[in-house]
């Protein structure tokens, strides 16, 4: 008969893997976003190479630190 531990353990491994599985979705979903051209906040002009490396962002980098 298993014990506490072993049955917590499984159910860890459990909820980690949906938890993986959730943000792999949540990536593919974002990466196939359009960015914005023009940031949501400011207005100004996001660069392209910032489009390219972060798919779907919708923020100049400046607005984007502000908001963390």
């Amino acid at each position: 008969m298993p014990d506490f531990i072993d049955h917590a353990s499984s159910n860890e491994a459990k909820f980690t893997e949906m938890a993986i599985a959730s943000q792999r979705k949540r990536s593919v979903q974002t990466s196939q976003q359009e960015s914005a051209k023009e940031c949501y906040e400011c207005g100004d002009e996001i660069p392209e190479a910032r489009r390219v490396v972060i798919a779907g962002c919708h923020y100049c980098a400046f607005c984007q630190a502000e908001r963390e």
